[in-house]
C-alpha cells in the first residue's frame, strides 16, 4: 500500500485511490488498446475484446477478469470490489474508484488486459502505445 506525506510526515492510513482519467491513461499505456463506446459506457479493448468498461458518472469501472483472479481480488483486497453480475451471471468486478487501492485497480486493469488480449500481444508486453478508436 502506497503511503500520503502531509507537511508534518506520513499520513497513517492513508491509501492512493484512483480517478477515471489515471485509469484511462493507465489503459490506455497497455498494448493495442482503443477506447470506444459501448452503448451508454465507454470501453477500453484489445484485439476488438473489452477488458473494461466505464459506466456512467464515472466513479467505477467493470474489469473482466478470470474468475480465479476475481475470486482471489475479493479475498485478498475486497475494499472497493463487488462483483459484477450480468443478466444473473457473475461475469467480472465492480470497482468503486473512491475505496480500491491504486496498485489494486492497475492490477486488475492489467488482468483483464492479459485474459483478453491476443496471444501475439500478450507476448510483446504490457506497455505500449493505446490509441482512442474510431467507431464507424
Amino acid at each position: 500500500m502506497g503511503q500520503a506525506f502531509a507537511a508534518g510526515g506520513v499520513i497513517p492510513g492513508a491509501i492512493f485511490v484512483m480517478n477515471i482519467a489515471q485509469v484511462r491513461r493507465y489503459a490506455m499505456s497497455l498494448a493495442e488498446v482503443t477506447e470506444e463506446p459501448h452503448h451508454h459506457f465507454s470501453s477500453f479493448r484489445v484485439g476488438g475484446k473489452i477488458f473494461v468498461t466505464v459506466p456512467p458518472g464515472e466513479t467505477h469501472i467493470h474489469v473482466f477478469v478470470t474468475e480465479d483472479q476475481r475470486e482471489l481480488a475479493l479475498v485478498l483486497e475486497p475494499e472497493g470490489l463487488e462483483k459484477l453480475l450480468w443478466g444473473g451471471k457473475v461475469v467480472g468486478l465492480r470497482v468503486d474508484l473512491a475505496s480500491a487501492q491504486a496498485a489494486v485497480v492497475k492490477r486488475l486493469v492489467s488482468q483483464a488486459w492479459a485474459y483478453k488480449s491476443p496471444k501475439a500481444t500478450r507476448a510483446g508486453g504490457g506497455a505500449g502505445s493505446g490509441r482512442t478508436g474510431v467507431v464507424g
